[in-house]
């Protein structure tokens, strides 16, 4: 069995075979999840992050030049990709889930304009909320709306569901949580180089909707 070496590779990847390429990326591909996992202290993103580096190096392979080793340009994508999930996680804080706090609200977002761009971005992510509070769990999502939607005191949150308030806690912060997964899910790559406006609270008309 013939051992090829990157350059030969390369070379066979750059006349259209994908098998070279699929081949490059099998040899590197722990180093490239080593780098990641080291960089996002969660093994799980860097999977997913290293998915998506292989994807971009095979899209835009026709910008490798070879002036430098295939692993250095494949890492920096690789990088590359990481600090745009950081940026991310930094600027789009959709969540505060200080279950313990009274100051907690449902949505967070630090803003940078109001322009016509930005109003776009914020009704997709207000789309994108409304449509993931629907989708939970009608036991998690009833506490989300009392507490977040409707403004309501916990102990008065507790008394709506008839629990204790440290189980309205608990089952908020659960709520809280499974949110914030779903819309990172659906927004998180989206927005990575835009500025993220701040989005409003839901009307008192449209509350009756969210509530259903």
């Amino acid at each position: 069995m013939n051992v090829h070496s990157d350059a030969e590779l390369v070379a066979q990847a750059r006349e259209g075979c994908q098998e070279a390429f699929g081949e490059l990326i099998k040899r590197h591909y722990q180093t490239c999840v080593n780098i990641a996992t080291f960089m996002l202290h969660d093994r799980a993103e860097a999977l997913d992050e290293v998915q998506k580096a292989c994807w971009k190096a095979f899209v835009h392979f026709d910008q490798y030049q070879g002036e430098k080793e295939f692993i250095t340009w494949m890492l920096r994508i690789v990088e590359n990709q990481c600090r745009m999930l950081l940026r991310v996680k930094k600027r789009a804080q959709l969540l505060r889930i200080d279950a313990d706090s009274d100051a907690s609200r449902l949505i967070e977002l630090p803003t940078r304009g109001t322009g016509p761009e930005e109003e776009v971005i914020g009704s997709e992510l207000r789309a994108v909320l409304q449509r993931e509070i629907h989708r939970i769990p009608r036991l998690l999502r009833n506490v989300l709306l009392l507490r977040d939607i409707e403004e309501l005191p916990m102990t008065n949150v507790a008394e709506r569901l008839n629990i204790t308030v440290p189980a309205a806690k608990s089952r908020l912060l659960r709520a809280r949580l499974e949110l914030k997964a779903r819309v990172l899910r659906q927004s998180g790559d989206g927005w990575h180089n835009r500025p993220v406006p701040t989005l409003q609270r839901p009307s008192l008309k449209s509350r009756g909707k969210w509530m259903s």
